[in-house]
């Protein structure tokens, strides 16, 4: 296993090395893609001498005439109708294998601004491209020719919308453990090359939640950890590689999801927390992105009962979005909602029309939903018809037209953008990615981190009888290689009541044949799997994946491994570090709360 060790040779020459990379990296890809925000900050104040100047452009202007980014834009929303103004800052997602014909209706013949590519059905990676390519071509039939951003949530770990071939990453938290900037530059780049090749261009990563509330069930492993400055550090590196890959990507979720544990796909999370440790926590990593130019951030449903006494969520709320986050931290780039129909948003709104209007007055400029509307929706009709009688609304959808065809015309007639038009035949010699291959494993191995010890390592003579416990088929088969003639009980990742009674009834009954027992922890269920082995006198060696705090309860196993992932780079590492294959160098990203 010597390409295991050859990793930590020497660490303190990787860390030069690698950091020195960054800093250049860095540099070029941090000029290159902050013109995005630049230009929307300089010349959306002069906004009306565009509009002026575009009265002398000729009357068959598209998007790629020859003309300044900002005086075509300012054109082209002057030119366009209610419904062109509207249909821009949308985004709709859709469900089946491919788009349905309703998708393309409104792509086609109203003019929809962008579409979202969840994650519902793109194991058939093929299929993706085909779809995208039949959506841009269907936008490039309109007469301004505004092509579409394609957006997916691709962080990384847990969150990997597009499935197929794609890599399945150890995540952001393992990228906390690691410690290193650069592995947050190059999960990022490589991430985003693999899904560019697809025709996507808008990536909505990273995530700077901070892990504040250690029972969140909706952030986890997605965030780097609970240190704001190393938050923003890290959020930093992983924007910048994915613009050196050509992909924009999208911070989020502000101004925080850390520090509660509901989902605001379910609730309405209401953050009881004061203003100075709001300001000095949650904004530290978006104003280190601001900072940086970051050219989109993600609002979240989320409510600051204490900030905001109406309880009214970040996303609907102006003082949130104009006065906080465009005017006291001067952020100039896209703002795009998280999904409007997660009940975060409609439960404060009362109804998803009420919830669009919202979100476009408070600020928004592309407004999300996971679902293709219908043609004649109240989203769309009722908010169409409140243009014509409120002047001030109609103008705030220019002004998020205006940014987006702008940002638009920057990222497509920038450098090497995503491509239009993917050929479905010639993906596989770019997914999977061969160099982010090696470099993921790699980054696993810095990740992983030792608990508590007593024993490790242990080889295939000190282990004895060796039985693996888990979910995952890449656990088995990375244990049996190091562990040959292993035995195995299996239990799914999902467990109800009954099931998990049974498993912790069997696995004693199981473990005692056993010198050795390796239990993979995932989830609560599984804790409780393990929990039971406790009194066996056995071996117990504990791989911890997803949010670590499952495990450490469960302190005395004879050693906790913590992994962040269920990657199979995640598995192959933790099994080398057990073996003794490599040296365990990553640090938990956060305090264990007792």
């Amino acid at each position: 296993m010597k390409a295991y060790q050859d990793i930590f040779k020497s660490q303190s020459e990787f860390k030069k090395r690698l950091f020195a990379a960054l800093f250049f990296l860095f540099l070029f890809t941090a000029a290159a893609f902050s013109q995005i925000s630049i230009d929307l900050q300089e010349n959306y104040q002069e906004q009306d001498r565009f509009y002026d100047a575009s009265q002398s452009l000729p009357e068959d202007i598209n998007f790629w005439s020859n003309y300044p980014n900002e005086t075509l834009a300012a054109a082209m929303v002057s030119r366009m109708s209610d419904r062109e103004l509207y249909s821009q800052i949308l985004m709709f997602g859709w469900a089946g294998a491919e788009p349905e014909d309703i998708l393309f209706q409104w792509v086609g013949n109203i003019g929809l601004g962008s579409v979202k590519v969840f994650g519902w059905n793109t194991e058939n990676i093929k299929l993706v491209a085909k779809s995208i390519t039949a959506l841009q071509k269907s936008a490039a039939s309109r007469k301004f020719k505004i092509p579409l951003f394609v957006a997916t949530d691709q962080e990384g770990g847990w969150i990997r919308h597009v499935k197929g071939e794609c890599a399945n990453t150890p995540g952001n938290m393992a990228i906390g453990a690691s410690g290193y900037p650069a592995d947050a530059w190059y999960s990022a780049f490589y991430i985003s090359r693999e899904i560019k090749a697809l025709g996507i261009n808008m990536n909505f990563a990273p995530t700077v939640d901070l892990f504040t509330n250690q029972d969140s069930t909706i952030i986890g492993t997605r965030s780097f950890g609970e240190d704001p400055e190393k938050a923003g550090i890290l959020g930093i590196a992983w924007a910048s590689g994915s613009m050196a890959a050509g992909v924009i990507p999208t911070a989020k979720h502000f101004p925080g999801h850390g520090d509660t544990r509901f989902d605001s796909h379910i609730h309405r999370p209401e953050i009881e927390i004061d203003f100075d440790t709001f300001k000095n926590r949650e904004l530290i990593p978006f104003k280190h992105l601001i900072d940086f130019k970051i050219p989109a951030i993600m609002s979240g449903h989320l409510s600051f009962p204490k900030i905001e006494p109406s309880g009214c969520p970040a996303s609907l709320s102006s003082y949130f979005l104009q006065d906080l986050l465009r005017k006291q931290l001067g952020y100039q780039g896209l703002i795009i909602t998280d999904d409007m129909t997660m009940n975060g948003a409609t439960t404060y709104a009362g109804s998803l029309s009420s919830a669009f209007h919202m979100a476009i007055t408070a600020g928004n400029d592309i407004i999300l939903s996971s679902k293709t509307a219908q043609l004649e929706d109240p989203l769309w009709t009722a908010n169409l018809a409140a243009m014509k009688k409120d002047s001030a609304f109609r103008a705030r959808i220019q002004d998020a037209a205006y940014r987006v065809i702008l940002a638009k015309l920057q990222y497509f007639k920038g450098k090497d953008p995503a491509p239009l038009y993917p050929n479905p035949n010639t993906i596989g010699q770019f997914i999977p990615d061969k160099d982010g291959h090696k470099f993921f494993l790699e980054q696993a191995c810095r990740s992983i981190t030792l608990f508590s010890q007593s024993q490790i390592p242990i080889n295939a003579d000190k282990a004895g009888r060796v039985l693996l416990a888990g979910s995952f088929p890449k656990f088995f088969e990375e244990g049996k290689k190091r562990y040959p003639g292993a035995g195995e009980f299996r239990y799914n990742y999902e467990l109800g009541p009954n099931e998990t009674q049974w498993m912790k009834e069997n696995i004693v009954k199981t473990a005692k044949d056993y010198d050795t027992i390796v239990i993979c922890v995932a989830n609560e269920r599984s804790s409780q799997i393990a929990q039971t082995l406790k009194d066996l006198n056995k071996r117990v060696i504990v791989m911890s994946i997803m949010t670590p705090t499952h495990a450490f309860k469960l302190s005395w196993a004879s050693d906790i491994l913590i992994g962040y992932s269920y990657s199979n780079y995640t598995f192959e590492a933790m099994f080398a570090a057990m073996n003794g294959e490599i040296s365990i160098k990553g640090l938990l990203p956060f305090t264990e709360q007792q």
